[in-house]
């Protein structure tokens, strides 16, 4: 079965710790132990989200004043790599028999998408403290949003049309090797007049981008796996138990956050409704329950 798996950005940093190398190595190997398991008996293609990295990223570059910021395309480029690393080797150490790529991925975004006029996608570290929210906010031109009790940045998140790297990717899959590939949703940019490709100012969902690699690749189950376990009804409240099935009729009668699990829901919702498969969104210690239908919300 080939299987297309999202880690969750606070699967592999979870809230309050610490952005140190040594954290985040620890937290993909935990990650790579499931998706090794996963990957013994199916086909694997996994992205993964970089919020908190690209923001830290933003943060070290502006200790260096002899230079502009760069901008979010690169920055997403540098995080990509250095995640991609990460779970590449820890699955490289758990599947040493496997070959495993780690792709940079360019995903086409349009720049006229309404998404820059209203900026929701939460990136970087949480704020705790609103006058420093409104300095930094006054400062440097950056949009907040709420974060459970803090406030983080939020920039635009434009619809992905085309995964440029798609080609690439189901060669590498059809030769056998688990690839990694889209973190962060990928690299956003943009076609110009000339036919030409840049970068723009953005973040693409790393979960739509995920539904679309799925469609594209034609994959069996798409999971997306977070550090929640599954879909609550009444989303952010999770007292009782998530929603264990559901149509893309029921999910979307319900009301989710915007820069959180909307996302999830409405890219779940988008490749049962286009492949007619399933789609899990679960915690990550549950992935092998999620594949056998035993845990998550399942959407079919």
């Amino acid at each position: 079965m080939r299987v297309t798996i999202a880690l969750g950005g606070n699967a592999l940093l979870r809230r309050g710790q610490p952005m140190t190398a040594d954290v985040q190595r620890a937290n993909v190997l935990t990650a790579a132990a499931v998706l090794a398991e996963i990957a013994c008996d199916h086909e694997l293609v996994v992205t993964h989200g970089n919020g908190p990295q690209v923001g830290l990223l933003a943060l070290q570059a502006e200790a260096y004043k002899g230079a502009r910021p760069y901008p979010l395309d690169v920055l997403g480029a540098e995080s990509e790599g250095m995640l991609g690393y990460l779970i590449e080797q820890e699955l490289s150490n758990a599947l040493p028999d496997r070959e495993v790529a780690a792709i940079l991925t360019r995903v086409e975004v349009d720049p006229d998408d309404p998404a820059f006029a209203s900026p929701t996608k939460p990136i970087g570290p949480i704020y705790d403290d609103p006058q420093q929210v409104q300095r930094i906010a006054t400062e440097r031109g950056w949009k907040f949003g709420k974060d459970g009790t803090g406030f983080r940045r939020v920039v635009a998140s434009p619809r992905p049309l085309r995964i440029m790297e798609l080609h690439t990717i189901a060669l590498l899959l059809d030769a056998g090797h688990i690839v990694v590939c889209a973190g962060g949703g990928g690299i956003p940019v943009v076609r110009v007049a000339d036919g030409s490709i840049h970068g723009i100012e953005a973040v693409v969902d790393k979960d739509l981008t995920t539904s679309l690699l799925a469609a594209e690749l034609n994959a069996d189950c798409l999971l997306l796996l977070t550090d929640v376990s599954g879909v609550y009804r009444r989303w952010p409240d999770q007292s009782g138990k998530p929603i264990q099935a559901a149509s893309p009729e029921d999910l979307r009668a319900l009301t989710f956050d915007p820069g959180s699990m909307g996302p999830k829901v409405e890219a779940a919702c988008q490749f049962v409704q286009r492949k007619g498969k399933t789609a899990v969104i679960a915690a990550l210690q549950d992935a092998l329950a999620a594949l056998r239908e035993e845990a998550g919300t399942q959407i079919r």
